[in-house]
């Protein structure tokens, strides 16, 4: 958050104003298409928030996606289709706006506009990756009842997505969304998630389904600045309202691994399960973040997706002339969980660089070398982002 505006004697005013402005030149090459797309594009974020008063507060926030140059990408609403999808349509838009209420330090109540992010965004997120948020109509209650332990129930009616008012699927109206998420912080065990989804969309009904599930992540020291890193996770996936399908698909996460001196290694394991006809579906995650960032797997395919990946990053850090540099690459490699069909192979790099504390560059790649699904995708992204 911005530093408080003074006003004229001197005296804080009662809300805090901030300004995040993104620029990104994003560039696609798939192979199926004829043209070749760039995207050149600004996101201007803004708003106020209020001091706390008797425990109410409010925000405000406002949004803009600017194109600059070119329209030579398909945006989901421009029918551009002769070019690969970049979905940062122009949008003008109210992004947040919500009133919270926090009648004791251990609950909290909020209502109105607000974007969600619950553990690792694998089910619940605000997809911030794309110019345009996620974000929900809800009604939120969030309770502490004891150290460390912290309980979550949220109702939406709507949700409005990334490819923003003007696309037929850019809002979810009419949803019945109930979400229920407890975590608890255990000594020497580390974060313990349970959880329950409940997905009612009549707009999308194949994407209606109750999910429930537990996870638990961790580090633990071992000696210096060594720590053992471990991540698991298990759910059920069952059909809701007015999906057409019926079916009970798990889903299940791995992920050991350490850090040491500004390493980070790890390797993972993580299944979606399919049926063949139908797929374990997560449509309210931030979905970039998940299984290679040429994002061919947004839907899972009816024969479901095993991703068996390796990331390995380096962070320089305190005396180092690149101080916060994140140099970070990934491998996957992709088949179905129903058949032995080997879908693909993806390479993901990236460098994130602070230049001061409030301005950042990063430079980010993927490719994707399709085997029995999809077809090779090359992906390149310049991003600036500065905030006050």
């Amino acid at each position: 958050m911005s530093t408080p505006v003074l006003a004229q004697d001197g005296d804080a005013l009662p809300f805090d104003p901030y300004l995040d402005l993104r620029y990104r030149l994003e560039v696609v090459d798939q192979e199926n298409l004829p043209e070749d797309a760039t995207a050149s594009t600004l996101r201007i974020r803004g708003g106020v928030e209020t001091d706390e008063w008797n425990g109410l507060s409010a925000l405000v926030e406002g949004e803009a996606v600017v194109r600059l140059g070119p329209q030579d990408f398909n945006d989901t609403v421009n029918g551009q289709v002769q070019f690969p999808v970049i979905a940062d349509p122009s949008t003008l838009l109210l992004n947040r706006a919500f009133v919270r209420w926090r009648p004791d330090p251990a609950v909290e109540v909020l209502a109105g506009r607000q974007k969600i992010n619950l553990d690792n965004q694998r089910w619940i997120g605000s997809v911030d990756w794309r110019q345009n948020d996620q974000t929900f109509d809800l009604a939120q209650v969030t309770v502490n009842p004891v150290e460390g332990a912290s309980v979550d129930y949220f109702h939406a009616w709507r949700v409005n997505r990334i490819f923003g008012p003007d696309s037929p699927q850019g809002i979810w109206r009419d949803t019945d969304i109930h979400n229920v998420h407890a975590t608890y912080a255990i000594p020497s065990v580390g974060t313990v998630s349970a959880y329950g989804y409940f997905l009612d969309i009549p707009v999308s009904p194949a994407n209606s389904s109750q999910t429930l599930g537990v996870r638990l992540s961790g580090a633990q020291p071992i000696g210096g600045s060594t720590k053992i890193l471990y991540a698991a996770e298990y759910a059920n996936q069952r059909d809701l309202g007015l999906n057409p399908a019926e079916f009970s698909l798990d889903y299940l996460l791995l992920e050991p691994g350490i850090s040491f001196g500004g390493f980070t290694i790890k390797t993972g394991y993580e299944r979606l399960e399919g049926n063949g006809a139908f797929a374990l579906q997560t449509p309210l995650a931030t979905l970039h973040a998940f299984n290679g960032w040429a994002d061919k797997f947004l839907v899972t395919p009816p024969g479901g997706l095993r991703d068996l990946y390796g990331d390995i990053s380096y962070r320089f850090g305190d005396g180092s002339p690149l101080n916060g540099l994140l140099l970070r690459g990934i491998v996957h490699d992709f088949d179905a969980t129903s058949t032995d069909q080997s879908y693909g192979q993806e390479i993901n790099l990236l460098a994130d660089y602070p230049i001061q504390a409030n301005l950042k560059v990063l430079l980010k790649f993927a490719h994707y070398e399709a085997d029995e699904f999809a077809v090779d995708t090359t992906k390149g992204w310049l991003s600036l982002q500065m905030n006050f």
